[in-house]
């Protein structure tokens, strides 16, 4: 039984540690997109919507 809390306790603490370094990296920048912003625009006839078809 004590195997259990041990183990309990470890994956605990490993995911904290992993949530501490995730909001560290979104403080930092880390996930902040620049190029595809500017890139977008050179794609935007790609995206034109097809009119539904209808099945008769």
């Amino acid at each position: 039984m004590s195997v259990i809390y041990l183990l309990l306790t470890l994956s605990i603490l490993v995911a904290i540690i992993f949530f501490i370094a995730f909001i560290v990296s979104v403080k930092n920048g880390q996930y902040d997109d620049s190029y595809t912003p500017s890139v977008r625009m050179l794609f935007d006839d790609e995206l034109v919507k097809e009119e539904p078809k209808i099945n008769n």
